[in-house]
């Protein structure tokens, strides 16, 4: 059986990137990207599934899982969490590997296997799409992205420390908002998803990215085109409902 090896913490200009990995590095190695408010534990009962004949790691994007919260003022934009894959690769010093995305990871694994083509051999995409392409609110848009920027500077300003509740009640606030994940499920990514207080746990998600407005770029369907054109990668798509059936990290 594949056990998990270690947990990785890779630095960067603002702290660490948190990660965690399977099997051998000297296999074939496979980055895994997890969803919007959701952390590297997602992949913990999918990996022991797959082919033993890879190393794979799971990374927590900035301000998600154990991975440092970006410094204020810097923004939560998707170029970055696309950067933070080029720093990760370079970090673990691979030139050509394999991209396994879920909903918002993705996204950012979309636009990265355009941007680094050369990079990437496989791209898997789980309930996710390459890129988040304009919808019937695109002219809601700009609204939805000043309301995005507001939020980022009223939590910046505000100091306000995360609430600190009971286990079980950070357990039901997270099922409450995450109605089609089971009870074990939410309880294993709120092990990551937490920290440890002297009164109870608090989430340990950075609260300027909740919004997803503000940490997605759309693009339209002719850049879509555009930009898929440039992919090399073999490309494997695994698509239930984007968005609808993708964990939201929700316990507020």
């Amino acid at each position: 059986m594949m056990g998990l090896i270690s947990e990785l913490k890779l630095a960067v200009p603002w702290g660490h990137i948190a990660a965690k990995a399977w099997g051998s590095h000297q296999a074939a190695p496979v980055l895994c990207l997890h969803g919007w408010l959701d952390n590297a534990n997602s992949f913990d009962r999918l990996i022991p599934l797959l082919p033993k004949d890879f190393y794979y790691v799971a990374m927590d994007f900035g301000g998600h899982g154990l991975s440092s919260h970006y410094s204020p003022g810097f923004p939560y934009y998707h170029q970055n969490f696309v950067s933070e894959v080029r720093r990760v690769a370079a970090a673990l010093k691979w030139n050509r590997f394999s991209l396994l995305g879920h909903s918002f990871g993705g996204t950012v694994g979309g636009m990265f296997s355009c941007i680094f083509p050369e990079m990437v051999d496989k791209l898997i995409l789980l309930d996710s799409s390459p890129f988040a392409l304009d919808t019937n609110e695109m002219d809601n848009l700009l609204t939805y992205k000043r309301r995005a920027m507001e939020h980022v500077l009223q939590v910046e300003a505000s100091g306000k420390a995360a609430r600190v509740v009971s286990p079980e009640e950070m357990l039901q606030g997270f099922l409450k908002n995450n109605s089609h994940v089971g009870e074990a499920c939410g309880k294993h990514l709120l092990r990551r998803g937490t920290a440890q207080a002297a009164t109870g746990v608090w989430l340990n998600r950075d609260r300027r990215i909740t919004w997803l407005e503000y940490c997605l770029d759309f693009v339209s369907r002719e850049l879509f085109v555009h930009y898929i054109k440039n992919l090399q990668a073999h490309v494997l798509l695994i698509n239930e409902c984007w968005w609808l059936t993708a964990v939201s990290f929700r316990t507020e």
